[in-house]
């Protein structure tokens, strides 16, 4: 509320001075042709300048037609400058100018540099600049050093001026590269979010579905795990979801802290959760692999197992054997996920992913410095290895 008030009293302030150096002007100038100042000049010119420039400077923007753009705000009272210095040369002072039309030029030079669309800045911003520069042309056509003095000052303004416009419109162009960035990061980040997370459960609860089907009408004494495995992903899908809906209402900074993550125990729970019937998962875990682990990393960690396991659900779901492996190989990290399956699923073609995991996988191990490696095993089955940077553990 105070820096509200505080803009409020600076414009009215700046307005209030434009509006005494109009009254100056015009006092300047005199009224119906007779001067009021012995040095004074016929008033219409600068009474109908002020006329649109003020209209131009102080008109609400809101309350603006559809045909008053910012480029003719900024072009026709530099327009009309110009038509007036010219006129005003075969009779040398026959008309003066004074403060409130260098600062009208000023302000209108500031908003075109500043706010025009690129292709107008240019031509705006040059039009004010020349209007303003001839200004001095009006006491005399002649050279003399005191036009060639006024119109250094004039120079020095409006370089001033446009080039303060330039920087704070830069710094505006910076500003919004950055946040379009930070958007787009976001963006990825929580496509990577809805991928590893929502699709590892929904995957999961396509599985197990095929599976209760199909033990139906084989063996319905042993549904209930089953069933019990599809209600646990599905709770999971919906939590994840939660979380990243979450990240999308919420605005604020401690948002990001809220994001569905992963760590070394949640590794632990999703190898146990995952086997199916006739599926053993097993965990290999080092001692000197600890939870004392960045915290980035072991999300990572995290989701280079979680990738690994959808995948073998989507691809190789007549992968019998599962081993996982988290390891210290040589003061680094090893993730390696590796299956005895010969490719055989049947999920819908619409369930098999688009390739994508794979590639957001290697780009978030790679952001960490790590290697990645995928391929098939010697004999049957495929893998997955990940070697993290030394790391202290």
């Amino acid at each position: 509320m105070k820096s509200v008030s505080v803009q409020g009293c600076a414009r009215a302030l700046a307005v209030g001075l434009l509006l005494a150096a109009a009254v100056l002007d015009i006092l300047v100038a005199g009224a119906d042709g007779t001067s009021i100042l012995p040095t004074a000049s016929p008033v219409w010119p600068t009474l109908a300048f002020l006329l649109v420039g003020l209209a131009a400077v102080l008109w609400p923007a809101a309350r603006q037609p559809g045909w008053l753009t910012l480029p003719v705000r900024t072009a026709v009272p530099a327009l009309f400058s110009v038509f007036i210095t010219l006129g005003s040369l075969p009779v040398r002072g026959a008309v003066t100018f004074g403060p409130a039309e260098i600062m009208i030029l000023l302000s209108l030079l500031f908003a075109a540099v500043l706010r025009c669309p690129p292709r107008w800045a240019v031509g705006c911003g040059v039009l004010g600049a020349g209007a303003l520069l001839i200004l001095p042309l009006r006491d005399g056509t002649e050279l003399s050093s005191d036009v060639l003095g006024l119109q250094m000052i004039g120079l020095l303004l409006t370089g001033l001026v446009a080039g303060l416009a330039g920087y704070l419109r830069s710094l505006e162009y910076r500003r919004a590269v950055a946040v379009n960035e930070t958007r787009r990061s976001e963006r990825l980040a929580i496509a990577a979010d809805l991928h590893d997370f929502v699709a590892h459960h929904v995957t999961g609860i396509l599985v197990q579905t095929q599976v209760a089907r199909m033990m139906a009408t084989t063996q319905p004494q042993e549904l209930d795990p089953v069933l019990a495995g599809i209600e646990r992903a599905a709770t999971e899908a919906l939590a994840s979801m939660r979380r990243t809906v979450g990240v999308l209402r919420d605005t604020r900074a401690e948002a990001t802290e809220h994001r569905p993550v992963g760590d070394l125990a949640g590794i632990a729970d999703l190898v146990g959760g995952f086997a199916m019937p006739g599926q053993r998962v097993t965990l290999h875990r080092d001692p000197a692999v600890t939870r004392e682990l960045p915290h980035e990393v072991q999300a990572a960690a995290f989701r280079v197992v979680q990738e690994a396991l959808t995948n073998i659900r989507r691809h190789v779901a007549d992968a019998t054997h599962i081993e996982v492996g988290l390891r210290d190989h040589d003061g680094r990290l090893e993730v390696r996920v590796a299956d005895d399956g010969r490719g055989g699923t049947q999920l819908p073609a619409a369930a098999h992913g688009g390739g994508f995991g794979l590639v957001g996988l290697k780009e978030r191990v790679t952001a960490l410095g790590g290697e990645l490696e995928a391929g098939p095993r010697d004999g049957v089955g495929w893998q997955i290895q990940v070697v993290f940077p030394a790391l202290k553990f």
